[in-house]
């Protein structure tokens, strides 16, 4: 048995690692109610002694309270700004995100990355009418970014003095298709001049409608996951061997647990001490946020996944003269659902990697009846499927408190002998200690 009490049973639907609740707003209603796993499985041979479990771990010093999350403790968790927002640059084309119903939400993944970061788009508001009235800053990190949610189109236009040059669908449904209201509304905003920003798996570009009216108005429509045409894919050739910076790639044990988050996190603060870092976009969401290179490769034949990936980091590797190259993952290699994590193991080839876990979250995203991996039997997949290593584990607190996430960081450091932190709650600075620790040539490179 595991020395580590079972987390409280917790409303069960997702967060983006934020506050459940802060005071003055409202959300809407949750849905099921399920236990949550403990930390380890019940017949894990590796525990924790009870007496750990309230030490403390460091946080940053820029601290913003949180709500208490439902059935929890009283404790509080801090979020550290992490570096200053790159949304207020007035160089930067203006957007309107579109996430009605989902921002905060697993299928609003895509508005949610770019409300925390983007380094093409100033995000002017977010369409959503169910928390309409809010601040998009408050509802993911507790923390403020002057980004208003809006009930409709008219209401963010009624806030602006021009027509936003950009229309972002800032939503990922595992359809991937359009409903037909979201249909109208997208022919209606490009009716007042605005571009399309579209990440879905129906290119835009290609539906007669569309086409049309990207035409009569003098408009463009940017279908980011739309891959290069055959004739122009490359295969894997084994290149990658001659990238000589360290290659480190960030996976997790389950889709929308905040990949793209730790990863965005850690560039920004190995960058911060100095290196020069490129990160590797494989989805949607990085390419709209603006990442220099990447594909999105769900969208990629399978037959030149390995090959693209490979050949967009030796592009990276040879442009940009990097210390590190980081790669976002994509779903989880145990789940079964997905197949980009294999292609990214495979085309990156990765010296090590950093993985993703969310201790209080029973069943995978949209699959109620498929429970968590642990990190260990994730790690051990891993690391039989490719020949790397994990060396460190992150964690995404959603469901936990501060307390939670600390005695869950002691004890998967005691249970897999890596390093463990949460890079939303706990110092970025943890994370540069986790990749000097693994990768210790690259103190040298450290200048700040």
């Amino acid at each position: 048995m595991s020395g580590i009490p079972p987390l409280f049973t917790q409303t069960r639907y997702y967060s983006p690692q934020g506050p459940p609740t802060e005071e003055g707003q409202s959300f809407s209603t949750p849905t099921p109610v399920i236990p949550l796993q403990p930390l380890f499985d019940k017949q894990h041979p590796n525990v924790l002694p009870t007496t750990l479990a309230s030490t403390p771990q460091p946080v940053a010093t820029l601290q913003v309270p949180l709500a208490e999350a439902q059935n929890t403790t009283s404790e509080d968790f801090v979020i550290p700004v992490i570096s200053p927002s790159r949304n207020r640059n007035k160089n930067l084309t203006t957007a309107v995100v579109y996430c009605e119903a989902n921002f905060g939400a697993i299928d609003g993944k895509t508005a949610n990355g770019l409300v925390r970061y983007s380094e093409k788009y100033t995000i002017l508001s977010i369409i959503d009418s169910e928390k309409a009235g809010l601040d998009a800053g408050m509802v993911l990190d507790g923390e403020p970014n002057l980004i208003p949610i809006c009930r409709d189109l008219a209401d963010a236009l009624s806030r602006v003095e021009d027509v936003p040059d950009f229309f972002i669908f800032g939503m990922a449904p595992s359809s991937g298709m359009l409903s037909t209201a979201e249909r109208v509304l997208l022919i209606d905003a490009m009716k007042l001049g605005m571009n399309i920003v579209n990440g879905l798996h129906e290119f835009l570009n290609d539906d007669p409608e569309f086409a049309a009216a990207a035409t009569n108005h003098n408009v463009t429509i940017l279908d980011v996951r739309r891959p290069r045409e055959k004739k122009d894919l490359r295969m894997f050739s084994g290149r990658i061997s001659e990238v000589t910076c360290p290659r480190i790639a960030v996976l997790g044990t389950d889709c929308a647990i905040g990949k793209r988050t730790t990863a965005t996190i850690l560039a920004s603060a190995l960058e911060d001490r100095g290196m020069n870092v490129v990160m590797v976009g494989t989805g949607q969401t990085g390419l709209i946020q603006g990442a220099r290179y990447g594909i999105a490769l769900d969208a990629v034949p399978s037959q030149f996944c390995a090959g693209e990936l490979e050949a967009t980091i030796m592009e990276a590797f040879h442009n940009e003269k990097p210390d590190v190259i980081l790669i976002e993952g994509q779903g989880a290699l145990s789940h079964p659902a997905f197949s980009t994590t294999s292609f990214i193991l495979r085309g990156s080839c990765p010296d090590g990697v950093i993985l993703q876990h969310a201790p209080g979250r029973a069943y995978r995203c949209d699959f109620d009846q498929m429970t968590m991996p642990l990190p260990a039997t994730e790690i051990n997949l891993i690391q039989t499927f490719s020949e790397t290593k994990v060396i460190g584990l992150t964690i995404n607190h959603e469901y936990m408190t501060q307390a939670e996430v600390s005695s869950a960081a002691v004890a998967y450091e005691r249970e897999l002998g890596i390093p463990a932190t949460d890079p939303l709650t706990q110092s970025p600075q943890r994370l540069v200690e986790m990749i000097l620790k693994a990768f210790p040539e690259l103190e040298e490179k450290i200048t700040a």
